[in-house]
């Protein structure tokens, strides 16, 4: 898939899950007016539409969207869910990764839902940022977004966030390059 081409379109039924072999995606939720929520990144090893290929006639409620030129490897579920008569512990192994795929991104969604509960812009970017430091364990780390990416993530105004992060990194909480953060302890929110 080029750069920029939908993996998955919102409203397509979905039978398969994706998983992502090479490049990057985005997975979206737009509204009827094109305003887009960011849900995550997904990186080469990720799966992408599990959820929605193990739901019977279900259809996908969020797109995917290539972020750089991109492979994907589509999975039948319905046939992955159906053991063997042998039972091969290759196919035990696909479930076991299927069911922990799904395990990491549901615990994430409950993150995100944290971070989204926070009343200020601040408190969302603290509550993200320091989820994102213990994930990675240490105060300098890599985010996957960009700035309208961590916008559209934290559901907040690109202009706000910016202004934002540049007060924090005047008052000492932290400093960023591009998508590079080092939280600092001298400036304790």
């Amino acid at each position: 898939f080029p750069k920029g081409a939908y993996l998955l379109r919102a409203g397509a039924p979905c039978s398969s899950a994706g998983l992502l072999l090479s490049g990057r995606a985005l997975i979206i939720q737009e509204d009827f007016w094109g305003n887009r929520n960011l849900l995550s990144a997904i990186e080469p090893g990720q799966c992408f539409a599990e959820s929605f290929a193990c739901a019977p006639g279900s259809a996908s409620t969020v797109s995917v969207v290539a972020q750089a030129e991109s492979a994907v490897l589509w999975l039948n579920v319905r046939r992955l869910l159906v053991l063997c008569p042998s039972g091969c512990r290759h196919h035990s192994a696909i479930l076991q990764n299927l069911l922990a795929d799904l395990a990491v991104k549901n615990l994430r969604l409950n993150e995100k839902v944290s971070h989204l509960s926070q009343r200020t812009t601040r408190a969302r970017l603290l509550s993200y940022l320091s989820a994102e430091a213990q994930r990675q364990g240490g105060p300098d780390f890599d985010i996957p977004f960009s700035r309208q990416q961590l916008a559209d993530y934290l559901s907040v105004e690109r202009s706000g966030l910016s202004a934002e992060l540049s007060r924090m990194q005047a008052e000492g909480l932290l400093t960023f390059r591009k998508n590079h953060f080092t939280l600092l302890q001298e400036g304790t929110p």
